[in-house]
């Protein structure tokens, strides 16, 4: 956005405009909003030192021109500000009052103004003692940009923050309006056009997307007049022991309603009859045929981990399968055995070049397999794994991240609360597993699988359990072909 900004202001020059014009444009924009969303008529309006606050200057002047009773707290001296913040103070017609916590008063807005999406240290000393009084007012609170003491490129909360009620962003969403803790500092998200052309935006060629799907839909497996199930791809789900099994069962239902022409459940002995009562259209095959089953072309993606048990079993069958060249998605036991040395299992995945392979870890295992990592912000995290371990990573949580190791990274932006349930990531990697088993790319199916996991979430809502997620795919499913048929 700094570059987008920057490629807008060269633009305005070579009208005979300045960068003054979109910082008004931008202050414009979030008083039409306070206007349009908040009642009473006084503000306390807190001014940074830099853009953000001649934000907040622009805002006075426009909200004292429709009659509000606005008071200005600003951080520093006015002689201290620069170009545009400058010239917009000058503009102010009114007293500039010292910010400190003492300005923290009665109000019916307090609008944040004080530091945006550029900041990097940690609020201290006046700063933060403000920050802490205002959340504990009941005034609404409207932060501008990004609410003051987030770190916008990462989410990471630097001391303290604003807790907004909402927060006016401009052009374009910011990782910190989506990643946790950020997003929950920044309440509603509103994202004003304050004349920053989509052509600019496409100039400065983002890297991170919202997962939505425009961002896969046309590798979405198709439905062929002549398609057949042996065309559809074949997924086999391994399974854990007698005790174990209910987790591979629900990966593998949920890879068959992903659209797999077959599916197969890979049993040891003990656990056969356990999968016999309660699969019909999903097969089963013996382990012990293992290493006959991976020579099996037909055979074309496997996935293990959930259940499998953390053993020694179940870290040879990993490398089994990868060492077959077979797409692989790889979740919860087959990536916590690799704890004690993770290059292994890393070395055997880039072993050969070309194989599809995804990785789904939660927050616990990310750290047991990329221990290095697990303290740098997720995006980066996620990026670092891909690139590390040759493999498609799908970092999972509230504010999930698909990466791969060709630098792309997509964040998950409405994965209800409901998903926080057992089972609910064994789904997830079924999805996975049937949409690579039709010949999809396994980015695109990791980030097609995620967004397809919340909506049923979405759509069944609260009482979710694991067991009513792959009933609920057929439906996202169609209404998906029916928003994007023609």
């Amino acid at each position: 956005m700094i570059q987008a900004d920057q490629l807008a202001i060269a633009e305005l020059k070579e009208q005979g405009r300045s960068g003054a014009d979109l910082m008004e444009a931008a202050g414009l924009s979030v008083t039409r909003e306070i206007l349009k969303n908040c009642s009473g008529n006084k503000a306390l309006i807190l001014c940074g030192p830099g853009n953000n606050g001649g934000d907040g200057f622009v805002i006075a002047r426009h909200l004292q021109d429709a009659s509000w009773k606005v008071t200005v707290a600003l951080l520093g001296s006015l002689e201290s500000l620069q170009g545009d913040a400058y010239y917009m103070a000058k503009l102010w017609n009114g007293e500039i009052l010292p910010l400190n916590e003492a300005r923290i008063t009665d109000q019916d807005v307090i609008i944040d103004a004080i530091f945006g999406t550029g900041l990097s240290k940690e609020l201290s000393g006046k700063v933060r003692e403000t920050v802490d009084k205002v959340n504990l007012t009941n005034s609404l609170k409207v932060a501008v940009d990004i609410p003051s003491g987030i770190k916008g490129d990462t989410g990471e909360i630097l001391g303290s923050a604003i807790k907004a009620d909402f927060t006016v962003t401009f052009c374009r969403m910011k990782p910190a309006h989506i990643l946790f803790p950020s997003k929950k500092y920044c309440g509603q998200i509103i994202v004003t056009d304050i004349g920053i052309s989509d052509r600019i935006v496409q100039q400065v060629e983002p890297g991170l997307f919202i997962n939505s799907p425009e961002c896969w839909i046309d590798k979405m497996p198709d439905f062929e007049l002549d398609s057949h199930k042996y065309n559809k791809g074949h997924a086999v789900v391994i399974s854990g022991d007698l005790t174990q099994t209910g987790a591979c069962r629900l990966a593998a239902m949920a890879a068959l309603r992903s659209g797999a022409g077959l599916v197969s459940v890979s049993s040891p002995e003990n656990a056969l009859m356990a999968h016999a009562s309660h699969l019909t259209s999903v097969m089963i095959r013996r382990r012990e045929n293992l290493v006959t089953d991976l020579k099996d072309h037909r055979l074309n993606t496997w996935c293990i981990g959930p259940a499998a048990g953390l053993t020694k079993q179940t870290r040879n069958d990993v490398l089994s399968i990868l060492e077959s060249g077979k797409n692989t998605v790889l979740d919860a036991d087959a990536l916590t055995v690799f704890e004690d040395d993770p290059r292994v299992l890393f070395e055997a995945i880039k072993a050969i070049s070309g194989r599809q392979c995804v990785l789904t870890p939660h927050a616990g295992e990310f750290a047991r397999i990329f221990p290095y990592l697990k303290k740098l912000d997720k995006i980066t995290a996620a990026l670092s794994a891909a690139t590390l371990s040759g493999a498609v990573i799908i970092y999972k949580g509230a504010d999930t991240v698909v990466a791969s190791p060709e630098g792309q990274v997509i964040i998950s932006n409405d994965a209800p609360a409901t998903l926080a349930t057992a089972g609910s990531g064994d789904v997830l990697s079924g999805i996975v597993t049937g949409l690579m088993a039709q010949n999809m790319n396994a980015f695109d199916a990791a980030c097609a699988s995620v967004w397809l996991h919340g909506q049923c979430a979405n759509e069944y809502g609260r009482g979710l359990i694991s067991e009513d997620m792959e009933k609920l795919i057929p439906a996202v499913l169609k209404a998906l072909d029916h928003k994007f048929s023609g």
